[in-house]
């Protein structure tokens, strides 16, 4: 399992960009394979298609789910017990979270839709951009040789309050992780709510 270094989160966060450049773009290229692949662009409309790629991204919602319980319930008693450590279950987060942004790619081809679905998919950028910028923060944080972060001494020899890696961080998790649960929180509401409308307009 390859551990979630500063490197490798910074990796991941231009997959990430490069993952979300095609929701920017797609304006210019679905017009385009309307126009050139109009076939193609049907099979990608359909259902079938809608379908395969939307349940799979559901899978790696669940799988998710899944991995925040045995993350975060240490300590619950569970009916199955699933072994490995909370840095592997992270890690797994990390990357999987990742994989459901591609899965969503695929599924939307790009297109961010309108009302709700537009609203859906926005709340779903938030809960990964909030992840990943949160652990990016933290790991470049615990990996940097500085034991203290605050300002530089004052003239008068005196220094201004510094904090400790540790302080730091437990005040950029009250931000980024409360916002982070948030988002999930209403995205979990929201993922309800499209399947629903998906079935009920079918």
């Amino acid at each position: 399992m390859i551990k979630p270094t500063f490197s490798t989160l910074m990796i991941l966060t231009f997959i990430v960009v490069f993952l979300l450049l095609p929701f920017a773009l797609s304006p210019l290229y679905i017009q385009a394979l309307r126009d050139q692949a109009f076939e193609l662009h049907l099979l990608l409309q359909g259902n079938i298609y809608k379908q395969i790629t939307g349940y799979s991204s559901l899978v790696f919602v669940i799988i998710e789910m899944i991995f925040t319980l045995r993350k975060r319930g240490r300590g619950w008693k569970l009916p199955l017990k699933i072994k490995g450590t909370m840095q592997f279950w992270r890690t797994l987060h990390i990357f999987l979270g990742v994989g459901l942004l591609a899965t969503t790619l695929i599924h939307t081809v790009g297109v961010t839709g309108l009302n709700f679905n537009a609203i859906f998919l926005w709340v779903f950028f938030g809960v990964t951009l909030s992840a990943l910028m949160g652990v990016l923060a933290e790991t470049g944080i615990l990996e940097s040789p500085q034991r203290y972060f605050g300002k530089h001494p004052r003239k008068n020899g005196s220094y201004s309050k510094t904090l400790t890696k540790g302080e730091l961080i437990r005040g950029l998790r009250k931000v980024w992780l409360t916002t982070h649960i948030l988002l999930v929180s209403a995205f979990l509401v929201m993922l309800g709510f499209h399947i629903f409308l998906t079935y009920y307009y079918a």
